[in-house]
């Protein structure tokens, strides 16, 4: 074409594309080009809307123009803001992320196509976003940033492919500015005279932002609801629980050993929990690479919950999120996402399978008494001491001599691994409890037990279950005002604990308060129907 045939005119360029395209096809080719396909339909929808034109759109790809920046930003925030919302109605596996950028530039037009520098810019700003965010050259925030109610963060100058001079990147913070406070304009003083009740108030809101999210994210959106008369197996009498295949949201596949791994671990980890049924590994990683209804997967394998998450990982850094869901209600019961540096896999690995397992515990089990396992094992010995600890809590329960002897091996081998942790301390305190109650043992059992609590204590004096074991041995020795001390402190620090108040309860009532005492042991079993007949 004659250099003076060449028709050139100035535009704003909308370039978009899918984060981990070839990851979504290669789990689930049909799924994945069914949801793109209606993801493009919003999207050209919004750009018609807007003025603008769809000029290409090859694979996970989209390219469009607009004669007006402000209306080429309008649109992307919209349409965001419109995936967003599908991608909640999706399974986390499937949902579609697209990133975004936007340029103002000079391009040249041949039929319906355009081309040229600023079309690459556009395409290199999409590269920089964030799945589901939107990057801007410094030329369109010129003429957009006093125009719409966003922010803008300014991401500096950026060396980019096939671009002979740097540019000048911004981010799109999809707030309106007007939620900008006036705190910064009237500065430090200016907050410094504010009540401090307004100022609790603040960071509660500011709290409430950071958790909304993944509210709306994970708990809000409920699951197509199990049905118990089409359960291929009878559900068992306990909790009964299947964890999917995390999913590898990272581009690289070879992480799918580190993904494999927390899903292996969380498994072994949750099958070892007294009073949990957890099915098997083989039998949930069929469902691996799967896009599969929680629905499903509870009446395939006859269980209440599924747990289910993904790890995403980038460089050195891991994000790792779990959702635990009641497939009779379709609703989640809790939703985290753990952010960690990778150091050492295997450690990080541990620490998060304690977080999750004591959250599953926590909602599935032992409600408020699980708290205050998970925050105490670190090191190589973690897992192992955490899993040890349980299964030792489990056979002193049961009271009976036999599984008591069992009991007092297991807080051997876990004061000797792990010397650092309260609870292995207050394991071996409650095999000398119940020691002394099946008489199976001297009257020094109980001494022992104080002993035991104690070094508990020197390790964390803010230990409810601690004050409140202690208090339950002194009356065991008649000694009631040390008693009556120590389960007053236990309340205070947990006032809702059922076993702290059972303990209070029962040293109130040998010390000749039955009224309280019978109050305190209703509340008591109103948070925690089950404590074991016989124990007080």
């Amino acid at each position: 074409m004659p250099l003076q045939d060449v028709k050139r005119k100035l535009t704003a360029i909308l370039s978009a594309d899918v984060k981990g395209y070839s990851r979504l096809m290669g789990k689930d080719e049909a799924g994945t080009l069914q949801t793109l396909t209606t993801y493009k339909e919003v999207m050209a929808a919004f750009i018609n809307q807007h003025h603008g034109r769809v000029v290409d759109a090859p694979g996970d790809n989209l390219l469009a123009e607009f004669a007006s920046v402000v209306d080429a930003l309008q649109c992307a925030v919209e349409i965001q803001k419109e995936l967003k919302d599908l991608n909640s109605k999706l399974p986390l596996p499937r949902q579609m992320e697209f990133r975004m950028g936007i340029n103002l530039g000079d391009v040249i037009e041949e039929e319906d196509k355009i081309f040229g520098d600023g079309v690459n810019i556009a395409a290199r700003l999409e590269t920089l976003s964030e799945p589901g965010g939107i990057c801007i050259s410094g030329t369109v925030h010129d003429h957009v940033k006093d125009k719409l109610p966003l922010r803008y963060e300014y991401l500096g100058k950026q060396t980019v492919k096939n671009i002979a001079e740097p540019i000048r990147v911004y981010r799109v913070l999809m707030e309106p500015a007007s939620r900008i406070s006036t705190w910064k304009r009237k500065g430090l003083s200016y907050w410094k005279r504010v009540h401090p009740a307004l100022k609790i108030l603040i960071a509660l809101i500011a709290a409430a932002n950071a958790v909304w999210p993944l509210y709306t994210h994970y708990i809000s959106r409920p699951h197509e609801v199990a049905s118990k008369e089409k359960m291929a197996l009878p559900l068992p009498d306990k909790p009964s629980l299947a964890v999917l295949p995390f999913v590898n949201m990272s581009d690289d596949p070879k992480q799918e050993y580190f993904t494999d791994g927390i899903t292996e671990s969380l498994i072994t980890a949750l099958s070892k929990v007294p009073g949990l049924f957890v099915i098997a590994q083989d039998s949930t990683f069929t469902y691996k690479g799967k896009a599969v209804k929680v629905k499903q997967v509870s009446e395939e394998l006859g269980v209440q919950y599924v747990l289910e998450g993904s790890v995403q990982r980038s460089t050195d850094r891991i994000r790792i999120t779990a959702q635990l869901i009641d497939a009779l209600t379709g609703h989640h019961l809790w939703a985290e996402s753990y952010d960690r540096d990778m150091k050492d896999i295997f450690a990080l690995q541990d620490e998060i399978t304690i977080k999750i397992l004591t959250a599953a515990r926590v909602k599935l089990m032992e409600g408020e008494q699980a708290l205050g396992y998970g925050k105490y094992y670190g090191g190589k010995q973690g897992l192992a001491c955490y899993l040890k600890i349980m299964e030792g809590n489990d056979l002193v329960s049961r009271r009976n001599i036999k599984d008591t002897n069992l009991a007092r091996g297991i807080a051997e081998e876990v004061l000797a691994m792990c010397p650092e942790v309260p609870m292995a301390y207050l394991l071996m305190a409650n095999v000398h409890s119940v020691d002394d109650r099946l008489g199976s043992t001297p009257r020094e059992s109980v001494e022992k037990g104080i002993q035991m609590v104690q070094k508990a204590l020197a390790l964390d004096d803010t230990l409810a279950e601690a004050h409140g074991l202690l208090g339950h041995l002194y009356t065991q020795k008649r000694e009631y005002e040390k008693g009556i001390a120590e389960g007053e402190r236990a309340v205070a620090l947990n006032p809702s604990g059922a076993t702290v108040l059972a303990n209070y309860a029962a040293t109130l009532f040998y010390a000749g308060r039955p009224e309280e005492a019978i109050q305190l042991f209703q509340k008591a079993i109103r948070l925690n129907p089950f404590i074991p007949k016989g124990l007080y």
